[in-house]
Formats: structure tokens, sequence, C-alpha cells
């Protein structure tokens, strides 16, 4: 019996938590990605991609998606991450200025017409500015 440890709203978000799984030699399958795929607005109502695992595999797989490996990660690559122009402080993301409004657009016309701007968004400060 397969066990669902995992959901997730886009079917890539998923294959790359079952290829750590996979890492791990936990036996993983992706359930509902072909369906997401052909009608992406289905996503939420079907309650996203499934990652699942055999039964006994369930304490293991929820062990190694907890594991967070951003910071081994950021030192084996480097980071090279914006400053916040507000406060100065290095802990930023990217963030796509704009989206929100060019959906809605899209939603009202059907047709996208708002542009949209590469960004940052400072994790201390929460200010959003144009990279």
């Amino acid at each position: 019996m397969l066990v669902t440890v995992s959901t997730y709203s886009f079917p890539y978000e998923a294959h790359i938590a079952k290829a750590k799984l996979d890492a791990e030699g936990i036996p993983a399958f992706v359930a509902d990605e072909h369906t997401i795929n052909m009608q992406w607005l289905f996503s939420n109502a079907m309650g996203g991609v499934k990652l699942q695992v055999p039964q006994t595999f369930v304490e293991r797989a929820l062990e190694v998606l907890s594991e967070d490996d951003e910071a081994a990660l950021l030192q084996q690559q480097g980071g090279d991450f914006p400053v916040c122009p507000q406060c100065g402080s290095a802990e930023t993301e990217y963030y796509r200025i704009g989206k929100r409004w060019a959906f809605l657009v899209f939603l009202g016309i059907d047709f996208p017409l708002f542009p949209t701007k590469d960004g940052i968004r400072c994790k201390a400060c929460g200010a959003i500015s144009e990279t």
C-alpha cells in the first residue's frame, strides 16, 4: 500500500523530492502528475501532485524530506545574493514583481498583457525592490 508523504503544486517539485528519496534508497512514486500537466488549474482541487512511498518507508521518507540542505549547498556552491537596499541585509530571495497584476489581467481579458519584472525580497525587513 502506498502512502502520500507530501503534496506539491507542480510535478517538477514532486520529482525533485522523489530524486532526493531515490538517492536515499527509498522507493517513491509520483501520482496525478499527468492530470496536473494537462490542466494545471485543477492542482488545488485535486490536492496537488502527490509523492507516495510504501508503508514501511513512511517514517524515513518524512525524515529525509524534512532535512534542510540549503546551508550545505550554499557552502559547497557559494552564494551570490544581492543585498537589500533598505536595510543592507544579505538575506534576500528572488521575487517576481507584478505577478499578481499579470494574473488578474489574464483572468479578466484572457490574455497576458501586464509586464512583470525581476526583483528581490528581503527576508529581514520585507522590502521588495527591482534588481
